[in-house]
């Protein structure tokens, strides 16, 4: 009985959404200019020292791909740095009611982020902040489109209300398109 009823009330909601469907939307200019990421990238950079973790070097791959509909583009990564191998998912999108880009990510070491973006040229601003250790802590990385297959980041951070300083540098080329 509970199977049948939840199917009937999966059923339900589709049925409606179905019937009740909104103008079809179209990926505007905003959207678009997500394509930058789009493609398989090498990335290799250097974290310092900080409360995230030891410093060290870091290499790895990423291919990012536009979801279907263009609004989103999703990202798969796999790197090594100094605190072992790890993979990552990540989607960036637009949020037309914010008016700004936004960036949901999670990592096979269990830790999980919502980013907020702009772009200004062709340097891209993400803002974050969270809780560390039971402190705040605020973030932001910069991406500079250095060519259409290169760009180049910084993350900063303020742990505890300190002064922002960098915890990771690195560079990004474009090895092919997606």
């Amino acid at each position: 009985m509970r199977i049948f009823l939840t199917s009937a009330i999966a059923a339900a909601v589709f049925t409606s959404g179905a019937m009740a469907q909104p103008p079809e939307m179209k990926p505007g200019a905003e959207h678009k200019r997500l394509a930058h990421f789009v493609g398989q990238w090498k990335f290799e950079g250097e974290s310092k020292a900080s409360p995230m973790g030891p410093a060290g070097k870091w290499t790895g791959t990423e291919t990012c791909e536009w979801f279907a509909g263009s609004f989103h583009v999703v990202c798969n990564s796999k790197g090594t740095g100094p605190m072992g191998a790890q993979t990552g998912h990540a989607i960036m999108g637009y949020d037309p009611m914010e008016k700004g880009y936004t960036y949901y990510g999670i990592s096979s070491r269990g830790e999980g982020y919502y980013v907020k973006g702009s772009v200004s040229g062709n340097v891209w601003t993400w803002t974050s902040e969270m809780m560390m250790e039971g402190k705040p802590a605020k973030f932001r990385v910069t991406v500079t489109e250095d060519s259409p297959t290169a760009h180049s980041f910084k993350m900063e951070a303020s742990f505890g209300g300190g002064p922002m300083t960098v915890v990771e540098e690195g560079k990004s080329t474009k090895i092919s398109k997606s």
